[in-house]
């Protein structure tokens, strides 16, 4: 194992939170504006080309929230007010070893949009309001569309 929890000799297409030694803690935020919600197109796996609820890594010392207000702007430029959780949930992937390819702890948040344009991060290769009628022709993540379908009517 690497010092980051990775596994050594795998080739640097993973990304650095592959193979952890540990869970880790991620957040999300859900954030709707005029009837659309924020979403985002995963450049990394896991859930890589699939479209997701906006969010990341939880910093050492970090709450859930500034974390959430964090990684929306870092992932796509908007600012936001993050409130109460919503959903908590693991993910878990495996190798085809059975080995631990990723494994966080996520909890969904409701946020407030509170301005910016949106501007696709680093680590997603798309951003922007989708429509509950627009989610029906893209691939989005499952538990993203069962968390706003129960929830939100989308």
């Amino acid at each position: 194992m690497n010092a980051d929890g990775s596994a050594s000799g795998l080739t640097n297409h993973l990304p650095a939170a592959a193979y952890p030694i540990h869970p880790r803690v991620a957040v999300g935020a859900v954030v709707i504006h005029d009837r659309r919600v924020l979403l985002v197109k995963r450049r990394q796996p896991p859930a890589k080309d699939t479209w997701a609820i906006p969010g990341g890594s939880v910093l050492l010392g970090e709450t859930l929230q500034a974390a959430a207000q964090r990684e929306i702007m870092e992932e796509t430029g908007l600012k936001i007010r993050a409130g109460e959780p919503v959903l908590t949930f693991e993910l878990i992937e495996r190798d085809p070893d059975g080995r631990v390819r990723f494994h966080y702890v996520i909890v969904d948040l409701i946020a407030q949009y509170l301005g910016g344009d949106i501007t696709a991060g680093d680590d997603v290769s798309d951003a922007r309001f989708v429509s509950a009628a627009e989610m029906a022709h893209i691939h989005v993540n499952p538990r993203t569309r069962r968390l706003l379908e129960s929830h939100f009517g989308f």
